[in-house]
């Protein structure tokens, strides 16, 4: 197809109607963009302004319609260097003013193509300011996308978004996570073996440790800990992922394994919200969740306050307090959130573990929070020595 058929379709394809149908009735109209058909999932919105092609490729927002704050999108393309897995994960893409024409010299193809060739239900022209205020105001709930000349009236669209499952109680992370072992070897000399058990894991992620000289041993979010042992690890990571945390049971009794054993421990994310459970602290949804790129942390044990990059919608009761008394030693509260105090990480103290809620791999996001791989390998070689 040539570039000036390919701008036809686009513009015939924009011209197609598209409604976006909230659960409690609201309902925006636009244009169609990406896939052109139906779709449904959680509504949530990411505050970040750049780093939309890792937004869309994070297995973290498997089953979620994302609704992007900035309103200009698109204006890089698409390349071939930034997914974070091998497809885009998103249930629904939703954006103000998408570019017409992408402008950058790594861009393929547009992410409109990008989009459609995907399958991927979005719509352009929204009021994404009165949407995103309106999800702060009553929350994430579910949507439905629906684009076409042939719409369901809005009291059947309504019907369908409200028969559409919801976030709370999924059990996700196995949908996303990889079927086979993989290794991502160690760039470099090889200093240390890592298991990381891949709950929707982010390609950078394993890089970051592989920067380090650490060989990652990637394995199923389905792997017992006979399997995460039998890799003869330096230390154990699990990762970020989709889905309610009160629904992994299987990940949290590998954790505690691992806890049991003394192997230094790191957790990212989904990671988080599983060691909190593991130590015996409750989860709980958030009303609208953190996501984007652009998200204030203080690391409570050095003062330091970091922007950081988040994705997630459930959290960590934990008490901010205290030290707390668990079956695997004292706890506490590492890390916390500026904008509402909600628990950002955790970490043992008598015991070489620790979490953090957000993503420190910088994919997309800044890299304040790059030490965090450092302090995972200090453990290592605390426990070496």
């Amino acid at each position: 197809m040539t570039t000036s058929t390919q701008g036809n379709a686009s513009q015939r394809k924009r011209a197609l109607p598209a409604v976006l149908v909230l659960e409690d009735g609201r309902t925006f109209r636009g244009r169609a963009y990406g896939a052109v058909g139906v779709t449904f999932g959680e509504a949530v919105f990411s505050t970040g302004m750049t780093g939309y092609q890792e937004t869309l490729t994070d297995p973290s927002y498997h089953r979620q319609v994302v609704v992007m704050t900035a309103p200009h999108v698109g204006n890089t393309g698409v390349n071939d260097e930034d997914p974070e897995s091998q497809r885009i994960w998103v249930a629904g893409y939703v954006v103000r003013d998408p570019a017409r024409v992408p402008s950058n010299w790594r861009s393929r193809r547009t992410l409109d193509e990008e989009l459609a060739q995907q399958g991927v239900v979005g719509i352009s022209g929204v009021d994404t300011r009165a949407l995103t205020r309106h999800l702060r105001e009553r929350g994430a709930m579910r949507v439905g996308i629906f684009s076409g000349n042939a719409l369901p009236d809005e009291g059947t669209m309504l019907a369908e978004v409200r028969q559409a499952p919801e976030m709370k109680g999924a059990d996700l992370s196995a949908e996303v996570a990889t079927k086979e072992p993989y290794v991502v070897p160690a760039i470099g000399e090889k200093k240390f073996t890592v298991a990381a058990v891949d709950l929707g894991i982010k390609g950078m992620t394993p890089h970051r440790m592989a920067e380090r000289g650490i060989e990652v041993h990637v394995l199923p979010a389905t792997a017992t800990a006979d399997e995460v042992y039998a890799v003869n690890p330096d230390g154990v990571f699990f990762s970020n992922g989709p889905g309610d945390p009160a629904t992994a049971d299987h990940p949290v009794s590998v954790m505690r394994t691992v806890l049991e054993r003394g192997t230094p421990l790191f957790g990212i994310c989904f990671g988080n919200q599983i060691l909190g459970r593991a130590l015996g602290f409750g989860t709980y949804k958030l009303k609208y969740g953190h996501r984007g790129i652009n998200q204030p942390v203080q690391d409570r044990t050095t003062g330091k306050v970091e922007v950081t990059a988040h994705n997630h919608g459930f959290a960590v009761d934990a008490p901010l307090d205290k030290v707390s008394e668990t079956p695997y030693g004292r706890a506490e509260v590492s890390h916390v959130c500026l904008n509402d105090n909600v628990v950002e990480g955790l970490q043992l103290l008598d015991r070489p573990a620790f979490s953090v809620q957000y993503h420190p791999e910088a994919a997309a996001g800044p890299h304040d929070a790059a030490y965090l791989f450092d302090r995972f390998v200090s453990l290592m070689e605390g426990q070496r020595a």
